[in-house]
């Protein structure tokens, strides 16, 4: 390796990147970092207005990748085929895919007003669908287009509850661990079946503060740790929650040249989480 090869090894200038639920918290925080880099990145968001906001934020100057807002819902085949041949037409080629799209509802959880055995299909199956179902269908559409061209990154978002499932999240966790298998499965069949340089690795973000569980963490009224909050932290050696931007490093080692021997593989983003036994 000389001086230039490995000034490039992180560069992801001129990549053309689509991130599903890019609108999101943790999206739009990889949005931002790839954006820095010199990468184009596409919005795709079931809410194009926030898609947009997102793409209005990112900084607007010499060497900053552009930002496109697309409509997408990840469950419908023809949304995803739209959004991906709008990116197409506006970017040229598709680099990179980052499905970030997936969450969870409270009737897919336990509590104390819902127990385990009253959880009804339709909560758990709208849970599996957005997870699970929500990274297959992109990684197909998407897919494709990198089989032809035989070269293309996908980057999945699963979750620590993938490794060890959380109480109360039945579902997410289920979900999530289906999306650590399925990166696996894929980085094997693209690369064995298409072309080496097809890469599919994925993040398990640990505790991060988002929207979605905010409240579960820390107190509405006050911003004290809940009981849940304090648990968490009390297992986490680093003894505090991730902030979008703690996923950006490595999504980019992921994305660029620096991971070109790297496939199949789920890396922990978790402030020590996975690696505490409790004592």
């Amino acid at each position: 390796m000389d001086k230039e090869q490995f000034s490039k090894l992180f560069d992801v200038a001129g990549m053309n990147i689509l991130i599903t639920g890019g609108a999101g918290v943790l999206g739009s925080a990889l949005a931002r970092g790839l954006a820095l880099g010199g990468a184009n990145v596409a919005i795709l968001d079931l809410n194009l207005q926030n898609a947009a906001a997102v793409c209005d934020s990112l900084p607007k100057h010499k060497g900053v990748g552009k930002g496109i807002p697309v409509q997408c819902n990840v469950l419908e085949p023809e949304s995803i085929k739209k959004a991906v041949e709008q990116s197409l037409a506006e970017m040229g080629t598709i680099d990179g895919l980052i499905n970030g799209a997936g969450g969870n509802k409270p009737a897919a959880s336990t509590d104390a007003t819902h127990s385990f055995f009253d959880l009804t299909p339709d909560a758990l199956r709208w849970v599996f669908d957005l997870n699970l179902l929500g990274t297959i269908l992109p990684s197909q559409m998407v897919g494709r287009h990198m089989a032809e061209r035989k070269k293309g990154v996908i980057l999945n978002i699963t979750s620590m509850n993938a490794f060890r499932p959380l109480t109360r999240i039945p579902a997410y966790s289920a979900a999530k661990a289906g999306v650590s298998n399925f990166t696996q499965w894929l980085a094997t069949h693209m690369a064995q079946e298409y072309s080496p340089d097809i890469r599919v690795n994925a993040i398990a973000p640990g505790f991060f503060l988002t929207e979605q569980n905010r409240f579960l963490m820390t107190e509405k009224e006050t911003g004290a740790l809940t009981p849940r909050g304090n648990q968490v932290l009390s297992h986490t050696p680093m003894n505090r929650f991730g902030v979008p931007d703690d996923l950006v490093g490595t999504s980019l080692w992921l994305l660029s040249p620096a991971s070109s021997f790297i496939t199949g593989i789920v890396v922990p983003i978790d402030g020590g989480f996975s690696g505490y036994s409790g004592v």
